[in-house]
């Protein structure tokens, strides 16, 4: 059963633009791994300072080997010295979890 993980990020207004040139930059870093399944980075529209980034896995246990890999390598800054890490543009985050129980798609598709 998928598992779907929605990263709630507060971004104050001044850093959204550096939030989303460094997903940007960052555009095939999950998409290899194994059980990924689906990303989306949504931004907010109106009324909160809230971007979610949504991801889709096979099974828990494919969320977890990318968290403990990949994720952390990139969020460690990869090889760059750690006086080289950029600032983090999120003031705050929430992971949140679901289990897919239902799905639909376009009629057809």
């Amino acid at each position: 059963m998928s598992v779907v993980k929605i990263n709630v990020l507060t971004v104050p207004a001044e850093q959204r633009e550096t939030l989303e040139k460094r997903f940007a930059s960052r555009a095939h870093a999950v998409e290899n791994s194994d059980g990924f399944e689906w990303f989306e980075l949504l931004r907010p529209v109106e009324g909160t300072d809230t971007y979610l980034v949504y991801t889709r896995w096979r099974d828990e246990e494919s969320f977890q080997a990318w968290m403990e890999g990949p994720m952390k390598t990139a969020h460690q800054g990869g090889d760059a010295p750690s006086g080289d890490r950029p600032k983090p543009a999120a003031s705050g985050s929430t992971l949140w979890s679901f289990e897919v129980v239902q799905q639909a798609g376009p009629a057809g598709a």
